[in-house]
């Protein structure tokens, strides 16, 4: 029997532990209820992303964008799309640098729209500009 993975609620941000063998696209929080996968990427303040970040079991795909950014609102819908394709396997997450920019610093962000791959808490790749979907989706399978 496998290890259980841990997901931080979308909704509520406690962790849950769903069992491996387990469906993790129909798990409900244990806390809220809620469903912990939506197919729809999460908008997090600071705190919030961190803890997506650090406490997830499964990867975390943060886009760090800013409301200002031409390239970044092109970028927009194309990670709504991927969101809907890489769930449960991947938690997708955006970040408002103009509002985290502690946490974008942290993460030496230089350029935007950046996308960073987390594993457990550890950064395991980076990728700058805007992409289309096939493309965007290419580069997380490689990453996995």
């Amino acid at each position: 029997m496998s290890e259980p993975i841990h997901v931080v609620c979308p909704h509520c941000d406690s962790i849950n532990r769903l069992p491996a063998d387990r469906p993790a696209g129909e798990a409900k929080c244990g806390r809220c209820h809620q469903p912990l996968f939506t197919g729809h990427p999460l908008a997090l303040e600071e705190g919030r992303a961190e803890k997506h970040i650090a406490r997830n079991d499964i990867p975390v795909l943060v886009d760090f964008w800013a409301q200002w950014c031409g390239p970044c609102k092109m970028m927009a819908p194309v990670f709504e799309q991927a969101a809907a394709r890489l769930e449960p396997r991947v938690r997708l997450i955006k970040v408002d640098t103009d509002r985290a920019r502690i946490l974008a610093g942290q993460a030496g962000i230089r350029s935007i729209p950046s996308l960073l791959l987390y594993r457990r808490g550890r950064e395991v790749a980076r990728t700058a500009g805007a992409m289309d979907l096939r493309t965007l989706l290419d580069w997380v399978e490689q990453n996995l």
